[in-house]
């Protein structure tokens, strides 16, 4: 496919991401039912409808002369993007899943060709216990955020009982009685401003000063973006959650949070005692976007449009809550302790003031100086969370259903790096550890027993 040569200007935030000091990509996969066998309709897919969605996808990135970094359309020739690896034949699928880690955390870690644009789709054949086939897409974090390019993947997706009909989302309203309402507005501007700079001020000192102590999460070496990873990944009934959701009078957001906090910090008391009175920040990053549900790709392209497409989001610091007494920790207290904060944050306007922050340094200093406070910002901190929303029903790439989803965000300078999505009545967790430092397997069992242990005080608490 050939293109007439232009040039466009690259957002401030694509900058950021892919400079000397920082470059982070998404890693999505998709896990099939059945085996791939059609792969050249799937190819024709790709060609046809993936390609075309946004011009970024055929561009690559390159500096003008006054040192800003600009979009330059170039020819895409298809075949050097798709990669479908080879592994011995006539493997167990059990035997499998070693194969696939391996090549998974070898496609996290390697950097994308020079003069091609970033992106690339990696297709496995061979089936593994989770499923038949799967498909992995890697996007550099410079094309767009998880709504953009989650967006641009559902646009090769179709319903698989319903081809006709359009994929649906479990966005929810939060709801609150009139009389709260009324008393929120009173104090609301006070606290807004009282949060706003409490955070911006503890943000900044946690950004340049203050570094997080070394846990067993955390292990706090120069060049962490560069060691090699390993993900794995589990899965909770949303209804599950819901359930304890509707018990606290909380969001699913903050029982996610709050359960993943309360497993990690099992983890960290299970491996070291004395990690249990350590300072533990992760930072969560939360859409700065009003629109709820996707949009297609057609309206996010769109100049005027209120869901642009590109990076929109800001970066939450969130301190994980400590053991008071480990042998008395209530686990629906942890995810009430984690709503507070969450709640506290959410309620000020300190991710708008960092991101005029970055636009200042890149003014002054040039782009590469806010990479280097998003990196520092990072690595000072032990963990970061993300999470995406994916369809309620089951959908298909070219009549191949698809049976799981989940992703990854790789060469992000932290030893721990966790994402949640959701799809088809489920939440995927997947966990990004550094790989000789975290014990993948034992991280995730606290995880899961965290979990476990919350929805049974739920199910304890009187109706």
């Amino acid at each position: 496919m050939e293109f007439e040569e232009g040039l466009e200007p690259v957002s401030p935030t694509g900058q950021y991401f892919n400079s000397s000091v920082l470059s982070v990509s998404i890693i999505a996969v998709m896990e099939f039912e059945i085996p791939i066998n059609n792969l050249p309709s799937i190819m024709s897919l790709l060609n046809d409808v993936f390609l075309p969605i946004n011009p970024r996808f055929s561009s690559i990135m390159v500096t003008d002369r006054k040192g800003e970094k600009q979009w330059k359309r170039v020819e895409v020739k298809l075949e050097d993007h798709i990669n479908v690896p080879i592994f011995p034949i006539g493997l167990s699928p059990d035997s499998y899943d070693e194969y696939f880690d391996d090549y998974i955390s070898k496609i996290a870690m390697n950097n994308f060709p020079q003069n091609k644009p970033l992106w690339e789709v990696h297709i496995v054949k061979y089936p593994t216990s989770n499923a038949a086939g799967t498909i992995i897409f890697k996007l550099h974090h410079a094309l767009g955020d998880g709504y953009s390019l989650m967006g641009a993947l559902l646009s090769n997706m179709q319903r698989a009982d319903n081809p006709s009909l359009p994929l649906t989302f479990p966005f929810s309203q939060r709801s609150e009685p009139k009389s709260d309402r009324s008393c929120r507005r009173v104090s609301q501007l006070v606290s807004l401003i009282f949060n706003t700079i409490h955070d911006f001020g503890w943000s900044m000192l946690k950004s340049n000063l203050i570094e997080d102590d070394r846990t067993p999460i955390r292990s706090g070496e120069k060049g962490v973006e560069f060691r090699p990873i390993t993900i794995s990944t589990m899965t909770f009934s949303l209804d599950h959650i819901k359930f304890i959701k509707d018990k606290l009078g909380v969001t699913i957001n903050d029982v996610i949070t709050g359960t993943i906090f309360f497993g990690t910090r099992l983890y960290m008391q299970e491996v070291s005692q004395k990690s249990s009175k350590a300072d533990s920040t992760a930072i969560v990053l939360l859409s700065t976007r009003t629109v709820k549900g996707y949009k297609s790709v057609k309206e996010m392209i769109k100049p005027e449009s209120d869901t642009p497409w590109g990076n929109q989001f800001g970066l939450l610091h969130v301190s994980i809550p400590k053991f008071t007494n480990l042998k008395s920790s209530n686990p629906l207290e942890f995810v009430l302790k984690v709503h507070k904060i969450i709640r506290k944050k959410r309620n000020s306007s300190s991710v708008y003031y960092t991101g005029c922050l970055l636009s200042t340094m890149k003014k002054l200093k040039g782009p590469e100086a806010a990479s280097k406070y998003i990196h520092r910002a990072s690595n000072y901190s032990s963990m970061s969370i993300s999470n995406m929303i994916g369809p309620v029903e089951q959908m298909a790439l070219v009549r191949h259903p698809v049976k799981g989803l989940y992703f990854m965000t790789v060469k992000v300078p932290q030893s721990l790096t966790i994402t949640v999505v959701s799809y088809m009545g489920n939440l995927r967790v997947a966990v990004g550890s550094e790989k000789g430092f975290l014990d993948p397997h034992k991280f995730k069992s606290c995880v899961i027993n965290a979990f476990e242990m919350t929805l049974q005080a739920a199910h304890d608490i009187p109706t």
